[in-house]
């Protein structure tokens, strides 16, 4: 079953890999051509950008992964990995985005994720400035299209196809379980928001569910639809474990009822590095490692 997982999974890359390519042949590195983002909109956009900005946290780390970063002249104040992208200029947050310091850095391709706002989009349409928009999928192997269509866009299609290779195997070596396999697995909670303004998880149609069963073990939210979870039934399931980031943990234990819950009680409370699982990124595959050791340790 092993084998015929990671099959799928070199299957699906192949298919990404062939039919990311969208791009004409032309003549001249300065002519543009027709793209159609991930919204349906078909924008013109250069052959060879010089000058990208990045207006989604996903799109810089996967633009420093295939070597592209040089091109980068401008993110949002939420790329921060790798550690070298805080470097770059900061051009503030997502919904608060400084469009005035956006056209400063003079990019002629813009690239975002799903949280940037259609008025910002439809701003950067007014203003002649190709705005493509790359979102995160909802399958795991969504991931490898991405890096696929932002290898292309930014005109790094074999490097982009490298790092995909490499990711493959690398995932092979995690030893990933089955998703559809029927075993006995821990069961899990990834706290996405928990307090006064409500608890919020990633339900069974996202990629995050499909890295919590390929480490092995048992999202309590699958059959949730949307990110909203009640803390009643939170409180029912009590998961073996509890996924969560570094810097809310300690918040998380010290409140109630959550304190009660048995994972916060056994020490099962997993700290994940900020963008380790909410973002889609090569980062992802390593996780599942991680996961998967520690579930396997129970």
């Amino acid at each position: 079953m092993k084998k015929n997982f990671i099959c799928v999974i070199l299957f699906t890359v192949v298919v990404v890999l062939s039919g990311c390519r969208q791009r004409s042949v032309m003549s001249d590195a300065n002519e543009t051509y027709q793209y159609t983002d991930d919204y349906g909109s078909v924008v013109s956009v250069p052959k060879t950008p010089k000058r990208v900005v990045s207006l989604s946290p996903a799109v810089t780390e996967i633009m420093f992964a295939i070597g592209a970063d040089s091109l980068l002249v401008g993110r949002t104040e939420f790329c921060v990995f790798p550690p070298e992208a805080t470097r770059i200029e900061n051009l503030g947050g997502i919904s608060n985005l400084n469009i005035e310091k956006v056209l400063s850095c003079n990019p002629d391709l813009i690239i975002s994720g799903s949280m940037v706002p259609q008025k910002v989009v439809q701003q950067f349409e007014k203003m002649g400035v190709p705005l493509v928009c790359v979102i995160e999928k909802q399958k795991f192997t969504g991931l490898f299209e991405n890096i696929s269509k932002i290898g292309h866009l930014v005109g790094c299609d074999k490097q982009a196809d490298s790092l995909n290779q490499r990711l493959v195997m690398q995932l092979a070596d995690a030893r990933p379980v089955a998703i559809d396999a029927n075993i006995d697995r821990p069961s899990c909670y990834y706290v996405v928001g928990f307090g006064s303004s409500g608890n919020f998880t990633a339900g069974g149609n996202t990629f995050i569910n499909d890295i919590i069963r390929m480490a092995g073990g048992q999202n309590i939210a699958e059959k949730s639809e949307g990110w909203t979870f009640s803390i009643e039934a939170l409180m029912d399931a009590d998961p073996d474990f509890v996924l969560i980031r570094a810097e809310d943990s300690a918040l998380f234990c010290q409140t109630a009822p959550y304190s009660r819950l048995t994972a916060v009680k056994k020490g099962r409370l997993i700290a994940l590095e900020d963008g380790i699982l909410d973002l889609q990124v090569p980062r992802n595959i390593e996780l599942v490692r991680c996961l998967k050791s520690r579930f396997e340790a129970q």
